[in-house]
């Protein structure tokens, strides 16, 4: 019932309006929802689903399911209070740059309704770690708070060394008040590109992130247009640092995707949704295999935890993730385009599967399809 009001009557409404008008509407919704005990127990009542088969720890944190809003949605943490009682098991917000960022001017979200995507050139939107971090301080949440730390979109961070800086400040900043912290190394839409897709200034990266002392998972994300070769080349970065995990992937740049096909795309921005879920499938699969012989060489092999984004609409496009070797997998444009009941329907559709296929829990089914 509530998947057909949103697909017949919300749905069409708000597609026939702006996007980035819609997406703060929405926020401004959630927020004021979150604040209220009967805000958000309303959304449980209408959203919230659980079982036991769909927990996990992870990094020493505990999920009550594995389906989480990636970065990118919540940019500002000011829907931190609603979205537990919407269903997801955990959520990253940011990206959060070390100072304030008003981002690329408008327009800089568009749809692909045919091709069941988004065109986003936000270029890092945000009111800076500071603003940020002072909002989530103090507060306790019920399922696991992320955030996502990138460099500051402006002409000064063309210098590495800025951008170094000020990636640091960000992850400084925002550790004390989350969970875990992703380091967005792959934003197409910044002024200074993705330089830290190149080993050598990953490595450097890194070598002062390294130092910031942290007790609390670090991951990185990586750009879902990367060759085999340069994710080979990454990994042998990956592994010398204090990197926890994997997030495959972020947007796309490519525009000869055979799934985009919308008249009008335009020339600037990444895309989200259908046309970047064979492109971050692929390499998680990579990772995955990558990693799997290389544990089986090596039994004292660090284990990389991956974490997938990209074309989830329903709990075929989680599972199938799950089982190319993801522990968690994250949404924001399947939710768009088919609603918020979508998390509790993966959710429930994942319990289904798994006892279809005989698995007792989720943890059972991460990476039975990797091959090696």
């Amino acid at each position: 019932m509530i998947h057909g009001s949103y697909l017949c009557v919300l749905k069409p409404f708000f597609f026939l309006q702006d996007p980035e008008k819609v997406h703060d509407y929405m926020t401004c919704v959630g927020s004021i929802l979150g604040k209220y005990s009967l805000g958000r127990a309303s959304a449980r009542w209408l959203f919230a689903y659980k079982n036991e088969s769909l927990s996990q720890n992870v990094l020493g944190i505990h999920f009550e399911n594995p389906i989480g809003l990636s970065a990118g949605f919540d940019k500002n943490a000011e829907m931190t209070d609603i979205l537990p009682s919407v269903g997801f098991g955990f959520a990253e917000v940011g990206s959060v740059t070390g100072e304030k960022c008003a981002g690329n001017p408008k327009p800089r979200l568009w749809r692909l309704p045919k091709s069941k995507s988004l065109v986003v050139w936000y270029g890092l939107k945000n009111d800076g770690c500071d603003a940020v971090s002072k909002k989530l301080s103090g507060k306790h949440f019920d399922i696991p708070i992320g955030a996502s730390v990138a460099m500051t979109n402006c002409a000064e961070n063309l210098v590495l060394e800025n951008a170094i800086g000020d990636f640091a400040k960000a992850f400084r900043t925002m550790e004390p008040v989350s969970d875990y912290i992703t380091v967005n190394i792959s934003c197409p839409n910044a002024k200074g590109g993705q330089p830290f897709i190149d080993p050598q200034k990953l490595d450097q990266l890194f070598n002062v992130l390294d130092k910031i002392p942290t007790k609390k998972p670090v991951f990185i994300k990586l750009s879902p247009d990367l060759s085999h070769d340069e994710i080979d080349s990454m990994l042998d970065v990956v592994y010398k640092h204090r990197i926890d995990g994997i997030i495959s992937t972020n947007l796309t740049r490519k525009r000869d995707n055979p799934i985009v096909v919308d008249e009008k795309v335009p020339a600037v921005g990444g895309m989200s949704g259908k046309a970047v879920s064979d492109l971050s499938d692929d390499t998680l699969a990579y990772i995955s295999r990558k990693q799997k012989a290389r544990t089986k060489d090596d039994n004292e092999s660090k284990k990389l935890i991956l974490i997938a984004s990209g074309g989830v609409f329903t709990a075929y496009d989680a599972y199938k993730k799950i089982r190319f070797g993801a522990s968690l997998v994250q949404m924001i444009t399947g939710m768009i385009y088919e609603g918020p009941q979508v998390i509790s329907e993966i959710n429930r559709g994942l319990t289904e599967l798994l006892k279809r296929d005989g698995f007792a829990d989720i943890s059972q089914a991460i990476g039975v399809d990797v091959e090696g």
